[in-house]
């Protein structure tokens, strides 16, 4: 008996010192829900709170209070949590990872510094609730009709998104799903006419025009829609799944491998436009080769509907505002519905310009004849474009450059640019010439260009000017690869720090190098920082991490910090902008 006393003495003794080591190894609830706040504007107040792995919050646990009493509160706006069964207080609503709360006020205090007093309650999975907690931040309202800028009292970790992906953030956090449908599928329609999106046009054209004598108005709108219908799911079910994970799939497949192999398909489709098969394939082989080209040009919906999802995969992995707005929510909230429609209708808009394309190409196809030759040897070069651009991510600029020139050189000589037409050539066929005699001499632009040194595609004879003196000096980066390299160089600043987010396979990122950052205005200002970035070409773990740290899932991003190291808030840039409005964002990041 007595021994069986020791042995239940013993085992009591073991649980409270697991007990006690357990409780050791909890987080400080200050670090567990690391809490921060700021003034979105002279109205409008936004809650943050960092959540620990293994960590929760309850929505029903949160009191606020402001000083002074003539500032009234309004009824604070949660996001969808989980909703479970709480061992300790039932059926609850819980937050994990992150958390935003938006907190109005009942009337306008532009100007004013209050203080809020924030109660909030959290358990640990561990089987540990916190006793309720209160923390505080003092907050300077901005003037009215002023944007608000980071308090220095506020925790600086806090990486609020700002400008555009923001406005779509809280637009989807208002939870009006028409208003919400409405606006992305308009930003769809814009983003239609960005470079991320422009070679889906000819992809689609091409299938349109394999159709040949059988495009009807009909078989085009058909075509189009189980195209863009598989762009559009493909798209959506990519940006949910980077949301929840943190990582575009898009970025993963810039690879040598995968993006050679599609360019394959558009270099046959492109050969099958020419009439290359039957010249060059046994019959044997040339039977399937017709039947699988067959397919690709519209014969089978199916792989019209394949070709839009390889086509939303790997031709636009860009980022833009809407798109950075909406992964933002849907990470914060796991409001996967919400978010997934707001995605699907910026696809749709993405798409409805595609669709137009193509019921009224194949309306107004020629049927049979030369002109319809013309036609597909148009597209044929269209494809072989796509091929070129899909494949230049991963191609030395010098390649790169090569590449367009041998394509705009053998058009011309198509085009009989060099060749004297009879003197009674009528209107067109002249004009045809003009037009290869331009593309003879962009394409010798730029095989001179690769041979003087130049790798810049669209400056292909900026190697011939760079000694003349009369440029603006290059805009020089510093490479930071790691967070660690990154926290180094903020530290040691002293003064404002740009960080820009680039990789070799993001077009809005040679956007902005080549029209944004070479404008003088911008260089001027640009040389009052300074300049780091973080190529995140190969999508490494460090890349992910350097990405992760400021919420962000891809580039273009540029994120701007003040002198003492900290990000400013509201202020960072996703997607291109033209010189004019990234001198806003410079102007305010000099003057902080």
């Amino acid at each position: 008996m007595r021994t069986k006393l020791y042995r239940l003495f013993a085992l009591l003794l073991a649980l409270s010192l697991y007990g006690i080591a357990a409780a050791q190894e909890l987080l400080p609830p200050e670090v567990a829900f690391k809490f921060s706040a700021r003034a979105l504007d002279a109205s409008t107040l936004e809650l943050r709170y960092q959540i620990a792995d293994g960590y929760y919050m309850y929505r029903d646990k949160f009191k606020f209070a402001v000083e002074p009493d003539t500032v009234k509160l309004g009824s604070a706006q949660f996001p969808h949590g989980d909703v479970h069964n709480d061992e300790y207080f039932g059926k609850v609503e819980t937050y994990r990872k992150e958390l935003r709360i938006r907190l109005p006020l009942a009337q306008e205090a532009a100007g004013e510094k209050i203080k809020l007093k924030v109660t909030s309650q959290g358990c640990a999975d561990a089987g540990v609730c916190y006793v309720p907690q209160e923390q505080t931040a003092q907050i300077q309202l901005p003037a009215a009709g002023s944007a608000a800028a980071a308090s220095p009292t506020v925790d600086a970790a806090a990486q609020g998104a700002g400008n555009d992906e923001a406005r779509f953030q809280r637009l989807l956090a208002s939870g009006s799903l028409w208003l919400i449908a409405a606006a992305f599928f308009g930003a769809g329609i814009l983003l239609t006419f960005t470079p991320c999106v422009l070679p889906m046009i000819p992809i689609l054209s091409g299938i349109i025009v394999g159709e040949g004598r059988d495009a009807t108005r009909t078989r085009a709108f058909t075509l189009s829609l189980a195209y863009v219908l598989g762009m559009s799911v493909t798209y959506t079910a990519i940006g949910v799944g980077a949301a929840l994970s943190g990582s575009l799939l898009s970025a993963a497949l810039q690879n040598p491998w995968v993006l050679s192999a599609f360019a394959a398909v558009f270099v046959l489709l492109s050969l099958s436009m020419f009439g290359f098969y039957e010249l060059q394939l046994p019959a044997a082989f040339h039977t399937r080769m017709t039947h699988a080209s067959n397919r690709f040009k519209g014969g089978h919906l199916g792989a019209v509907v394949l070709m839009g999802v390889f086509s939303a995969a790997i031709v636009s992995p860009c980022v833009a505002a809407p798109l950075a707005g909406a992964l933002l929510y849907i990470s914060q909230t796991r409001d996967v519905a919400l978010g997934g429609i707001a995605l699907f209708a910026m696809s749709i808009g993405m798409g409805v310009p595609l669709i137009l394309v193509g019921v009224f190409e194949g309306a107004f196809l020629p049927k049979s004849g030369h002109w319809m030759r013309s036609v597909k040897h148009f597209f044929g070069v269209l494809l072989l474009a796509v091929a070129i651009w899909i494949v230049s991510p991963v191609l030395p600029a010098a390649a790169q450059m090569l590449a367009w020139a041998a394509l705009l050189i053998g058009s011309a000589m198509v085009l009989r640019a060099i060749d004297p037409l009879p003197a009674d050539a009528g209107t067109l066929t002249r004009l045809w010439k003009a037009v290869g005699f331009l593309a003879l001499l962009a394409g010798t632009a730029l095989a001179i260009g690769v041979f003087a040194g130049s790798r810049d595609v669209l400056r292909p004879l900026s190697g011939l000017t760079a000694g003349s003196g009369g440029g603006v000096p290059e805009t020089r980066f510093a490479r930071v690869k790691n967070l660690a390299e990154l926290d180094a160089r903020l530290q040691a600043a002293g003064k404002p720090v740009m960080l820009d987010f680039y990789a070799d396979w993001c077009v809005s990122c040679k956007e902005m190098e080549t029209f944004t950052f070479t404008d003088p205005r911008v260089k001027a200002k640009m040389g009052q920082m300074l300049l780091l970035q973080a190529d995140v070409t190969a999508n490494s773990d460090e890349d992910k991490a350097l990405l992760k740290r400021f919420s962000l899932f891809g580039p273009p991003g540029i994120i701007f910090f003040d002198r003492q190291g900290r990000e400013i808030e509201g202020l960072r840039v996703v997607g291109y902008q033209a010189a004019d409005v990234f001198l806003g964002s410079l102007d305010r990041a000099v003057k902080l």
